[in-house]
């Protein structure tokens, strides 16, 4: 008799464990000094732990609504008319989700069918092709250039095809820290205009943005909202990753399909911690504030690297900065973040994971969302390479 191991097809054959396991893996065997994965080392708001430890102590521990707690829909949609000047329906456009992957996945997984085609662009945050491909959608790519990592619009376009369903943006993106500016997201809305692509804005870093820029999101820009599933997660926004929480909201036509998908992906998420963030959120400050608390940590890692050989341009957007090895080595960046682990005891992400065709660049990235003794120490090792 075949085993199963034997008669099983895999749906993701080339899709192996992701490069954060294995850093991360790699890292607390050797006891090096973490600042590859995006989670920070240190503790919460004791407001907020409070708010969830009082939500269980009240017994709200039975599952919460399919489509999330309601004041926390509602605070949602007034936060972004607030910061974005668009309405979204608490009722029907707004869902809280297992954090923004979950988000992603779901609307990808409700439209993407076989053969349809979807734009991504390189580098990429490694959970948006596993799920186009597990529902039979092929990837297009678009490959940023460094070391600015902008986007030629022109090129995106040429990309286009009968077949393209969906885009997928991030905007502050991740691994490279680059903001979407305003003319960028015209230009997407004008290729966009008058076809029926859908459009998914990973928007996790949403609320941290440096030297006073400004966060665009796709809700601002009426054509690219009517099209849009905006993606975004408390748990970055408020230290606490490991409660996988965040949103997503889109037109209720989309929503609505959406929904199908996620009633039955995850139901509802963890109840006590959607009612703790919906006080949260009632203080404005709490998110509003961020861009100020991240920059301090950016410009006290950078300001360490001053003297050394390593070469960047500030991070405008999110918790990772990329550092230019070129002057140091001439390794691969995966030779160099593994040696950089066994022998000098720092973990970082090699990005050629997340560029097409494992392309080098010649830069790690390194996440900043540290306690000032962890990015001390590891400055420290940074300035001897």
């Amino acid at each position: 008799m075949n085993s199963i191991k034997n008669t099983t097809t895999s749906k993701l054959p080339n899709v192996k464990t992701t490069i954060f396991t294995t850093v991360g893996n790699l890292a607390r065997k050797n006891n090096a000094i973490d600042l590859s994965q995006g989670f920070p080392n240190f503790s919460a708001d004791p407001k907020l732990l409070q708010l969830a430890s009082n939500a269980i102590k009240d017994n709200h521990n039975q599952y919460a609504p399919m489509e999330g707690y309601y004041p926390l829909r509602e605070i949602i949609a007034s936060k972004i008319e607030k910061l974005h000047n668009k309405n979204y329906d608490p009722v029907n456009e707004v869902t809280v989700t297992v954090g923004a992957t979950q988000a992603i996945y779901t609307a990808i997984t409700a439209f993407v069918h076989k053969g349809d085609e979807v734009i991504v662009l390189k580098p990429a945050y490694d959970c948006y092709e596993p799920a186009i491909e597990i529902n039979g959608g092929i990837p297009v790519y678009v490959q940023l250039e460094g070391p600015d990592y902008k986007i030629d619009w022109s090129i995106l376009k040429s990309k286009i095809s009968s077949k393209t369903r969906m885009i997928v943006i991030n905007t502050p993106h991740n691994p490279t820290g680059r903001i979407f500016t305003k003319d960028d997201m015209l230009c997407l809305q004008e290729i966009l205009k008058n076809t029926n692509i859908i459009l998914v804005s990973d928007e996790v870093y949403e609320h941290i943005i440096y030297d006073g820029k400004e966060h665009h999101s796709a809700s601002r820009f009426n054509d690219l909202a009517s099209r849009s599933f905006v993606c975004a997660s408390f748990g970055k926004t408020f230290h606490v990753t490991g409660w996988k929480l965040g949103y997503c909201v889109a037109p209720a036509e989309l929503m609505h399909e959406f929904r199908k998908v996620h009633q039955f992906a995850v139901f509802c998420v963890d109840h006590p911690a959607q009612r703790a963030i919906a006080q949260y959120l009632k203080n404005e400050q709490n998110y509003l504030d961020l861009n100020n608390f991240y920059q301090e940590k950016r410009d006290f890692f950078l300001s360490r690297l001053r003297n050394s050989r390593l070469k960047f341009t500030p991070t405008e957007g999110t918790y990772f900065q990329l550092l230019d090895y070129t002057e140091i080595s001439q390794e691969t960046d995966e030779e160099l973040a593994k040696s950089l682990i066994v022998e000098k005891k720092l973990a970082s992400i090699a990005i050629s994971s997340f560029n097409v065709a494992s392309r080098q660049d010649g830069v790690l990235r390194f996440c900043f969302a540290k306690r000032k003794e962890t990015l001390e120490k590891a400055c420290d090792i940074l300035c001897d390479l």
